[in-house]
Parts: C-alpha cells; structure tokens; sequence
C-alpha cells in the first residue's frame, strides 16, 4: 500500500482551514507566518513557494523576507527581533540551510520561542522530551499524522529510527516513544545495520542517501516511511529507500516525492494557527 501524503495533508490542511476561518471570526485575527530566506538556493525556493501556497489554500497570511547571500548575521538576527516584537507575526521561520558565514545556531536561538514553528529552538525541543510541548517539529509530526491516518498500530511495535538529525531523527524517536512504540535509532557508526532494520515493524528512514535501504534489509510486511529526497544524476528525485525492491516486501510505504514532504508544510500550517491562538489567549 502506498501511504499519500497528498491526500492526508490536503485532509489536515482543510482541517486547518476550517479552524482558521473560525478563529478569524472569533478575534478578528488573521494567523501570519514570516518566512525568511537568505541567498538563492533553488531547493529554499520551491520549499517557500509551496509554504506561500499552503498558507493561501488555509487563510494564513504569509510574508516573505528574500535577503541577500551577502546579508549579514547581525543583520538577519536584527530582522529576526524585530518579527519577534511584531504583535501581527504569530510565526517566525528561517529557512535552512542558510550561508556559511551566519551560525544556524544563534538564528534559532533567536527566534522567540512562541513563534517558533519550527520547533527547533532549544526551550520546544526540552519541551517535546518531557512530552509538555505546544510545537512539534513538522517532518515527525507529519510521519505520526500518516501513520495515524492509515491506522498503522503503533503501541508496543518496534520502530527503527535511520538517522539521528536534530530536525527529523531525535524527535522521531520521542514521538514514537510518546505512542508506546519501542524504538531504536541508528546511524553512521551503527554496526550490523541491516540485522537491525530487519527487525523493524516501523522503519523510518532520514539519512540523505539516495536509495540506500534496499528490500533485503526490511521485515516482510513492515511499514517504511521514506523522509529522504535527493536529485539523481539524471535529474530525477528519488527518497533514501529503493521504493519498487521494497514495496515488493513491506505493507505500506510512503513515495517519493508525494509523501512525507507534503505532510511537512501542513504540519507548518497547524503549528502557525497554535502559535497565534496561544498568543491571543495571553493578550486576554
């Protein structure tokens, strides 16, 4: 079976939507998401031009900041305190990766806590640990949201975790924990991987390698969900999984792309509507 994240995310969208017309109704305010990119990465560009659409499909209102390969640290950080003391900007997002010459670590760290969508600042990722959050990473959120919708059963299974990233793989392992599954996570120095991923019930595979897993390292009738996307040398994209050799084997599989990318941007969208009903509820 293939898992759609098209589908689901249109699902959660249209949820969203309905959400965000009833709190414009409720507060006379309209959610807004500030994304900002610096330089002219042409994978930043079609990630921020499909995030303006999903804001526009939702009620959302969006705001881009394009800024300069040659724009400074300090600069953007100035940018950044000021969206953060801007009453009508409820989320705050800095596309990654950004230029060498700014520290990706002091940009996140600037970024307020209650706009950040992202979920990457330190105070949202301590709150995710301890399972008291308001914010959850997209990607994750977004496999949990497909699994949930494909009723995957997730209690008690063993989820294997390829990838350990601070953006995907360590909270993927805390949500799949939260859900009662028992979970391993592997990596670079992992040994024997394959004896470990055939033991999977849920593989979840985040490590950048274009069709690394391949069918005899999966569990007959697992569920693989495939959160990589890489160009080929011939210009097609292709995920870190061998789709057609593993489909063969597990019982459900996510593609790509038309997985869990989309899942990612609706995430954005849910996340963007919370942080701006958690801020009006301060005003009150």
């Amino acid at each position: 079976m293939t898992m759609d994240g098209k589908l689901v995310s249109a699902y959660v969208k249209e949820n969203v939507k309905q959400e965000v017309e009833g709190f414009i109704k409720d507060t006379g305010v309209t959610p807004a998401l500030a994304v900002v990119v610096v330089g002219n990465d042409p994978a930043s560009a079609v990630y921020v031009r499909n995030k303006h659409r999903a804001c526009l499909a939702v009620g959302i209102a969006s705001y881009e900041y394009a800024l300069s390969e040659e724009t400074t640290e300090s600069e953007l950080l100035a940018l950044i305190r000021d969206l953060n003391q801007k009453p009508e900007i409820h989320g705050i997002l800095v596309q990654l990766p950004l230029p060498r010459h700014i520290s990706e670590e002091k940009v996140l760290l600037a970024i307020d806590p209650k706009k950040d969508v992202d979920a990457f600042h330190p105070t949202n990722v301590g709150r995710l640990v301890a399972g008291n959050y308001d914010f959850l990473p997209c990607t994750p959120a977004g496999v949990m949201e497909l699994l949930r919708y494909y009723k995957t059963e997730i209690d008690g299974k063993h989820c294997v975790i390829l990838g350990r990233s601070n953006i995907v793989g360590k909270p993927m392992a805390h949500l799949m924990l939260e859900a009662n599954a028992t979970v391993t996570v592997c990596h670079s120095h992992t040994k024997n991987l394959a004896d470990i991923t055939r033991q999977a019930d849920i593989l979840v595979v985040a490590i950048g390698k274009a069709e690394f897993v391949h069918a005899d390292m999966v569990k007959p009738g697992a569920v693989v969900i495939d959160v990589g996307i890489n160009r080929l040398p011939d210009g097609a994209l292709a995920g870190d999984v061998a789709t057609r050799e593993v489909e063969a084997v597990a019982s459900a599989i996510t593609p790509v792309p038309g997985g869990v990318g989309p899942m990612t941007i609706a995430i954005l969208m849910k996340n963007t509507l919370t942080a701006a009903k958690k801020q009006i509820l301060e005003e009150k």
